[in-house]
């Protein structure tokens, strides 16, 4: 307690703890919607896609790498998702094809045009995470709150639609509803969510931010409102826990939050089981 008193005076922690709480937040309101209709794995290959953009930005010398990244993986998020459910006949090889390709081009490209003596540990932050969280100034944390706060309000404000379209296309474009408008906004969504995320946990990562605190929640509640709520505290709580244990034990931040996800899920498991039993 007492060197968690110590850290709560410097100001980069408390940056790193506001925009790890808020990545956490919002990646679990869109990964219920992920999870439900089957795009889970289109975070992984999306991130890998955005590893790929920021090797680019490296060798470029490029200050500010979301100039590139974050067009390039909105750009790939809508392509992915442009024709709704119909893409998934095809999306999972798509999704594969991309996230290996991106992933082998970057380090490639990173290996044969080094921006640093050290490349490996490079590729290693950046894939799974590192302390580059703890760095952030004001601007950034400012540019992250912006954007967390339009990624919530858009989902609060559109709720209903993105609940229609999580479970039913079909149904959502024969009364007039444009499903694939809300399918753009959702790969827009999630694309902003993974390229902020990457800081957090890395990209290899990322995917445990969307997929596991929907998964818990699912476990122990029966009802999409329901779902949505349990995920947006679990993932709060297990990315602010997690985040803490790493600065007091010094482990990988990433890694820290994605053992305290699965845990999470473990015990939501369990209690869904228990559950179940006194019905």
């Amino acid at each position: 307690m007492s060197n968690l008193q110590t850290y709560f005076q410097y100001n980069f922690v408390i940056y790193a703890l506001i925009v790890g709480v808020l990545i956490a937040l919002c990646a679990s309101l869109l990964g219920v919607t992920l999870v439900l209709k089957r795009y889970s794995f289109i975070g992984d290959g999306l991130s890998h896609v955005a590893f790929g953009a920021m090797a680019v930005a490296a060798v470029l010398k490029i200050t500010s790498t979301n100039i590139i990244v974050m067009p390039v993986t909105i750009l790939v998020a809508v392509l992915l998702l442009r024709n709704g459910s119909k893409a998934m006949l095809k999306g999972d090889a798509a999704i594969a094809m991309l996230s290996v390709t991106s992933l082998a081009f970057g380090y490639m490209l990173m290996n044969k045009l080094p921006t640093s003596a050290n490349v490996s540990g490079d590729v290693c932050s950046t894939l799974f995470g590192s302390l580059s969280i703890l760095t952030l100034d004001h601007t950034e944390v400012m540019v992250c709150i912006v954007l967390s706060v339009i990624v919530i309000a858009t989902y609060v404000f559109l709720y209903n639609k993105i609940f229609a379209v999580t479970f039913d296309e079909t149904f959502c474009r024969a009364t007039g509803v444009p499903a694939s408008r809300y399918n753009f906004l959702i790969a827009v969504i999630i694309a902003i969510i993974i390229v902020l995320g990457m800081n957090l946990v890395g990209s290899l990562l990322i995917s445990a931010l969307i997929v596991f605190p929907s998964l818990a929640a699912m476990r122990v509640s029966g009802t999409f409102k329901g779902v949505v709520i349990l995920s947006v505290i679990f993932s709060v709580i297990c990315s602010f826990v997690g985040m803490l244990i790493s600065m007091v034990a010094s482990t990988p931040v990433g890694a820290t939050i994605v053992a305290m996800d699965l845990l999470c899920f473990i015990i939501s498991w369990l209690v869904g089981r228990f559950i179940i039993k006194l019905d």
